[in-house]
């Protein structure tokens, strides 16, 4: 995990930019964990309006693949009817793991902004560096908008997990 990497890309796109959409994300991370889901929460941005989201839903669909990521894609897709979100920013509070990763490069979406990172399965390169591999892609990736609080989210889940 290094945090001084430059994943910025794009100097059109400031950090209150990101902010704002990164705020949309923690809002559905946090109706998952209300949901008793891991929280974690994705949107879709293109041209400054919202064309995805979604929020983890594994339990509720008994499916493994129900990450927010997947979930936002699926709803990005159908909004804009297209396969490919070319150049979009997802906005997610967890790093994406390798399948969501797959995902995003498939989709060739331009941008990930992510808050806390994924020491198990984080694909951005914290575990694996599936998004920085220029023969995969090239998605630009940004890093920790609001770690702390995306962090803090998760741990307090996990924790009332184990009560």
């Amino acid at each position: 995990m290094n945090p001084e990497r430059d994943f910025f890309g794009g100097a059109s796109i400031g950090r209150n930019e990101d902010e704002v959409w990164m705020e949309h994300a923690v809002q559905l991370a946090v109706a998952a964990g209300e949901s008793e889901e891991v929280p974690v929460g994705a949107v879709i941005v293109r041209n400054g309006a919202i064309i995805g989201r979604g929020r983890n839903r594994m339990q509720e669909r008994a499916d493994p693949r129900a990450h927010a990521e997947m979930l936002a894609i699926d709803d990005a897709r159908e909004t804009t009817g297209g396969s490919r979100l070319d150049g979009d920013t997802i906005y997610v509070t967890l790093e994406p793991c390798p399948l969501c990763a797959g995902a995003i490069l498939l989709t060739r979406i331009g941008r990930v902004v992510f808050g806390a990172w994924d020491p198990r399965l984080g694909a951005a390169g914290s575990v694996f560096d599936l998004l920085g591999s220029a023969i995969l892609g090239d998605v630009r990736v940004r890093p920790e908008v609001f770690e702390d609080r995306c962090s803090s989210l998760l741990s307090e889940w996990f924790r009332q997990e184990r009560r």
